[in-house]
């Protein structure tokens, strides 16, 4: 039954992050949480599956489509992310061993997460003023920090991939959509392979990706048809949406852990 709940929560989760941007773990992680079936370090391992699954397939149905790259923007920024999910997971390890209680550190994922939600929301509600860097080490700099954000929350991108690309570098939001779940993939590949060669894969019950990966696969296709179809103007929509339903699991989740 847990793996049939995972199967819809991600489908559903991954088509809507294709169309917005945000990768489906910002809506993953937190229900998962609510879920409360598996621990916050299994949780978040099958959170950046799901994520890294679907980016691979959003991007291939993008390229498939037509639609056009600046590949330098791309590479630079997923250098970043290759980077910052390195840090960031080690980051996530070193929590875990520092205070030696899984609530804890779901505790600071979910602070964390919230802040970064209200700055997403509130950057694409106002008109505020964007910046037009142009530097290839403007994008290695954003790319590392929302490869270590995605990482170290277990989200994969989150709302803020989206909101940081816009701001920094002038992109309309169908553009920094499509930049974001580019950078989702190589921070979860970076995340990933960090596990692989660090703690490896046995402390997880790896029969949830047999739900875990078809999930992550349709909701990929699926969003990746829509975020197509939709205009910016429903993209936005769709993406303030999810942030504050997304607010309202956080802040649900951690007042059930200060219980």
């Amino acid at each position: 039954m847990i793996g049939i709940l995972y199967f819809i929560v991600i489908v559903l989760a991954n088509a809507v992050g294709a169309i917005s941007g945000m990768g489906g773990g910002v809506i993953i992680k937190p229900v998962f949480d609510f879920i409360g079936a598996h621990d916050v370090t299994a949780i978040s391992f099958y959170s950046a599956t799901a994520v890294f699954t679907m980016s691979i397939v959003s991007t291939a149905r993008q390229l498939a489509s037509g639609r056009k790259f600046d590949w330098q923007i791309v590479s630079w920024v997923s250098a970043g992310a290759v980077l910052g999910g390195i840090l960031g997971n080690s980051a996530f390890e070193v929590c875990l061993n520092w205070f030696g209680n899984n609530d804890i550190v779901q505790l600071i994922q979910i602070i964390l997460t919230v802040f970064t939600l209200i700055f997403a929301f509130v950057y694409t509600k106002y008109d505020w003023k964007n910046f037009q860097l142009i530097h290839v080490g403007w994008y290695f700099i954003c790319g590392s920090i929302l490869g270590f954000l995605a990482s170290l929350l277990g989200i994969g991108g989150g709302p803020i991939n989206v909101s940081l690309l816009m701001l920094l570098f002038s992109l309309p939001i169908k553009d920094a959509t499509v930049y974001s779940i580019c950078t989702i993939f190589f921070s979860q590949f970076a995340k990933l392979l960090t596990i692989a060669f660090t703690t490896g894969f046995n402390r997880y019950d790896l029969t949830m990706l047999w739900f875990v990966i078809p999930a992550a696969i349709i909701g990929g296709l699926l969003g990746a048809k829509f975020s197509n179809v939709l205009s910016p103007k429903r993209v936005t929509a769709v993406f303030q949406g999810v942030i504050i339903l997304v607010l309202f699991i956080n802040l649900y989740n951690a007042y059930q852990l200060l219980q």
